[in-house]
């Protein structure tokens, strides 16, 4: 290991110290606050995963936010059951939804799918808005100290002696941050294997993928249910802190889907730091701009558009190009004692050229 790669590692652990020590040394309000950034991040490198690696432009993210919100909200007022079981609930109810999803959504391509999961999303919104049971259309709020009885809230408040509110608080938000922790290793881990390699592969050119074993449709369909899965816990995560539930608020392609489109795209789409470069920018354009009203849309468009002709990789793209550095790299190097693929082949290729020919090996 390299002096640089040894300081990034040991200066990563001391921020993961530092953010998972946060809810016992810093207010309430910046933990509640990382916890948003800790949510659009998470959206965001799922939607990284389905956009960035296996090339299905979703604008239906919303609709697992939604469902794993109102399944959530089912288990804690249908069900009685503690609202921790109602986030893995509600992260099983949108893989089980993607399923039925994916069996029409994958008929389409390109644009026509990016439509098509954006309809199954409205659709769902509208059934939602049938459900008497949980509000109509109006919603429904969270029975009164649900979150206070939540499991582990008693044990997180004697130990950093809070409220039930600030423990719940807490534990939310390490439950998200664990998620995000979770979601890049196992992204890493999975797109450095010889399925990410494949899923690679086919984004590229999704014939030669195919004609050198590689099976399309059972790649995509595994991305696509477990980033479902993803979606769905985070925005039952993300619900209870809200405490209320409404199919507008619930199924908001604005706040789930677009600004998430938003933050990997100025981030760098295809990259795993670009999630968490675009939500850094997006939250600190946020902060500035708040009281400026529309404006503060304005500029997020201007600084988007700013990124596509500019720096069309976007920022972590930019900034790797420019200084060498690239974290969590997922180039490959070709091995030293293993005879070469071809004359013509370097030894070291950018992932997508090296992904098609890996899978003849």
């Amino acid at each position: 290991m390299t002096a640089r790669r040894y300081s990034g590692l040991v200066l990563a652990v001391v921020a993961l110290g530092g953010l998972y020590a946060l809810p016992a040394i810093g207010p309430r309000a910046i933990v509640q606050d990382l916890f948003g950034i800790l949510t659009l991040l998470v959206l965001a490198m799922n939607w990284n995963m389905l956009a960035g690696f296996a090339g299905l432009v979703s604008v239906g993210q919303q609709a697992f936010v939604g469902v794993g919100a109102y399944a959530m909200f089912a288990a804690i007022i249908l069900f009685k059951l503690d609202p921790l079981l109602g986030v893995a609930i509600g992260g099983l109810a949108a893989a089980l939804f993607a399923v039925p999803m994916a069996f029409f959504v994958f008929r389409l391509n390109g644009a026509y799918f990016a439509i098509g999961t954006w309809v199954v999303a409205d659709i769902v919104k509208l059934a939602m808005g049938q459900w008497k049971a949980l509000g109509g259309g109006t919603g429904t709020s969270l029975p009164k100290g649900t979150t206070r009885d939540m499991f582990g809230v008693d044990a997180v408040k004697q130990v950093l002696d809070v409220s039930g509110a600030a423990a719940a608080d807490a534990i939310t938000y390490w439950l998200m941050l664990t998620l995000a922790l979770i979601l890049l290793i196992a992204s890493y881990v999975f797109l450095r294997s010889r399925m990410g390699l494949g899923l690679q592969a086919i984004r590229d050119n999704e014939n030669a993928a195919r004609s050198v074993g590689v099976d399309p449709i059972k790649l995509k369909a595994s991305v696509f249910l477990l980033t479902a899965f993803g979606t769905g816990v985070c925005g039952a995560l993300a619900f209870i802190q809200i405490t209320r539930v409404t199919p507008d608020a619930a199924f908001s392609v604005v706040d789930w889907t677009a600004f998430v489109i938003f933050i990997t795209v100025i981030g760098g789409i295809g990259t795993l730091p670009g999630p968490v470069v675009g939500v850094i920018v997006f939250y600190a354009l946020q902060r500035l701009l708040a009281d400026y009203g529309t404006l503060y849309l304005i500029v997020l468009g201007l600084t988007g558009i700013g990124v596509m002709l500019f720096a069309r990789r976007g920022l972590w793209g930019l900034f790797a190009h420019r200084s060498g550095i690239d974290l969590l790299s997922l180039r490959h190097l070709a091995r030293i004692n293993s005879p070469p693929l071809s004359p013509s082949v370097p030894a070291v290729m950018p992932p997508e050229r090296l992904s098609h020919r890996s899978m003849r090996q």
